[in-house]
């Protein structure tokens, strides 16, 4: 569960009313709520996310939003918490909380248990692509990571790496950071466990998408500590398209390595049409539609759906 707090930049978006429930505040996409009688993170025993059409893109809340995007993230995350089943997280089961989702975002959003979240976004990268394909070409390096020599975009690292940034402010963007910056950040113990687990669920979930046809190129995750326990809790949105990046392997095999299932489709169009001064265009329909379907066939390549709507 993100705990975004407010910076300079973009005006934030702010979240609908919901009966039962107190917004607390807004990322770019998903709104938080705690319980009527509640203040905030720090006293409520349950916290509501949810999942707006909202799409961003270089640090801009974009209009119109993505007709759908809401409800395809968020069942493909719950479906990835599913399958990651050994591996402790915040979700809390409706059924057994005594506050109500309301029926009108229930498709679209996640109870959960609020943590004490490491300021962190742990990154795992499995192939050059993006910014580290940029570096690289520069330096030899992805994150101050050295790699082979030779190496073309978009090709498979013989092993994946972690590339941990520190969570930026809204509107501002993540900073790189050093595996020893994480430790004076969090401590030793900390570092290494969040560093550790980023690696697992990385292969693990690389593995799974495998076998659907998909490559997990790259992804982020987000873990909080347990405040009862203590245990490294995996928190926020997991493995979605808005935090990953994959490709579908027999496209790649034939060696387009720049078709994603993401907002890929949005940042091109955005790139070609604004020079990223005052606000940004509206989204053309065709755009929206198109994104939209990148979304859908994700889900359902890999829960092997086809009624995913």
């Amino acid at each position: 569960m993100s705990t975004d707090q407010t910076g300079a930049g973009p005006e934030r978006p702010t979240g609908e009313p919901l009966d039962g429930w107190t917004h607390l505040y807004s990322g770019k996409v998903r709104d938080l709520y705690v319980p009527d009688g509640f203040t905030g993170l720090a006293d409520a025993p349950a916290v509501l996310v949810v999942a707006s059409d909202r799409i961003s893109a270089f640090d801009f809340v974009l209009e119109p939003g993505i007709t759908g995007k809401g409800s395809l993230l968020t069942e493909l995350s719950a479906w990835w918490f599913a399958q990651l089943a050994e591996v402790p997280n915040h979700l809390i089961d409706p059924a057994l909380s005594p506050s109500r989702v309301p029926a009108t975002v229930a498709s679209r959003s996640m109870l959960v248990k609020p943590l004490d979240m490491f300021p962190i976004e742990c990154v795992v990268r499995g192939y050059l692509v993006g910014s580290g394909w940029v570096e690289y070409q520069e330096s030899g390096t992805v994150c101050g990571i050295p790699l082979p020599a030779g190496l073309s975009s978009g090709d498979r690292l013989p092993e994946p790496i972690y590339t941990p940034a520190f969570k930026a402010e809204f509107g501002d963007h993540d900073e790189n950071i050093t595996f020893e910056r994480t430790v004076e950040l969090v401590g030793a113990d900390a570092a290494t466990a969040l560093r550790d687990l980023s690696l697992q669920i990385y292969r693990r979930a690389a593995a799974i998408a495998a076998e659907h046809g998909v490559i997990l190129a790259d992804t982020k995750f987000e873990f909080g500590a347990d405040r009862e326990t203590g245990e490294i809790t995996l928190a926020d949105e997991v493995l979605t398209s808005d935090s990953s990046r994959y490709w579908d392997k027999s496209v790649y095999d034939q060696g387009n390595r720049t078709d994603s299932f993401d907002k890929q489709i949005v940042r091109n169009w955005l790139s070609a049409n604004w020079d990223r001064e005052g606000t940004p265009p509206a989204l053309p329909a065709g755009v929206i539609e198109q994104t939209a379907g990148r979304y859908r066939e994700l889900l359902e390549r890999l829960t092997r759906r086809s009624d995913a709507n």
